[in-house]
């Protein structure tokens, strides 16, 4: 089996082939790029239970069409993850300082004419997860454990430790603590996907089939009840690889 640190210098190598084809035809690019981010909306909603296909999510996103026997909220939800794909995409261009400003910011886009009450902010009661062993803290532990999620990310910064473990240490410990009422795994999806964009990385996108399911929530589980990050360090790792090489594929470079 592949080590991490394999899979980590395979994603450098990767990059830099993606580094050599550039400057890339714009016009193509915005081509790719815009089915590319479909298909992030599409699994990241269908994770969490969004029965839009693949076409009807792009008909929606790309040309406002309205999907009979759908609701307003499987509607919403796609809208919403694809004005967060351009919001990420934004902040990614400049210098990244990842804050609890910044991350209710991103909740706020996914939860938008959802749930205007609790959109952007921390949850004020208890929840529990759906099949999980893991139980989230209870709401007055919220804050303090921002605050020190955000110092733990900046001391992996400072001991420069590997763009791809520090976007999956923001994902996995995001959805840890559990800081909202909803909209926990598509905005940790987003944080991570924000970090490896800033890095010159591609969106991983997790699929949302059923085995790809299954092997994620697992991942998660162990890192959560186990305090074992290993597996979903290489899950994250596996997947940054193979939008790589579906990139490289499609630009033919």
């Amino acid at each position: 089996m592949e080590t991490i640190q394999t899979t980590l210098q395979k994603a450098d190598q990767l990059r830099e082939q993606i580094n050599q084809c550039r400057p890339l035809p714009k016009e193509a690019l915005e081509k790719i790029q815009q089915a590319l981010d479909v298909e992030y909306t599409y699994d990241s909603n269908r994770i969490e239970g969004n029965t839009l296909t693949l076409q009807e999510t792009a008909l929606i996103v790309s040309e406002g069409v309205t999907i009979s026997g759908k609701s307003m909220r499987e509607h919403l939800e796609a809208v919403n993850h694809a004005q967060a794909i351009e919001f990420i995409k934004e902040v990614a261009t400049g210098k990244v300082e990842i804050t609890e400003r910044l991350i209710k910011e991103l909740h706020a886009l996914v939860l938008h004419g959802i749930n205007k009450e609790e959109a952007g902010k921390y949850r004020s009661m208890p929840v529990m997860i759906v099949g999980s062993h893991h139980t989230p803290p209870q709401p007055y532990m919220i804050a303090p454990l921002m605050k020190q999620f955000i110092r733990d990310y900046k001391d992996m910064e400072s001991n420069r430790l590997h763009p791809i473990l520090i976007a999956a240490f923001l994902h996995d410990e995001l959805v840890k603590i559990h800081p909202f009422i909803d909209g926990n795994g598509r905005t940790s999806r987003l944080l991570m996907n924000l970090y490896l964009l800033a890095h010159s990385y591609t969106i991983a996108n997790i699929k949302g089939d059923n085995e790809s399911k299954i092997l994620y929530y697992k991942a998660l589980e162990t890192s959560h009840t186990e305090n074992n990050r290993e597996p979903f360090n290489q899950l994250v790792a596996d997947e940054v690889v193979k939008a790589l090489k579906r990139y490289l594929e499609i630009l033919s470079c």
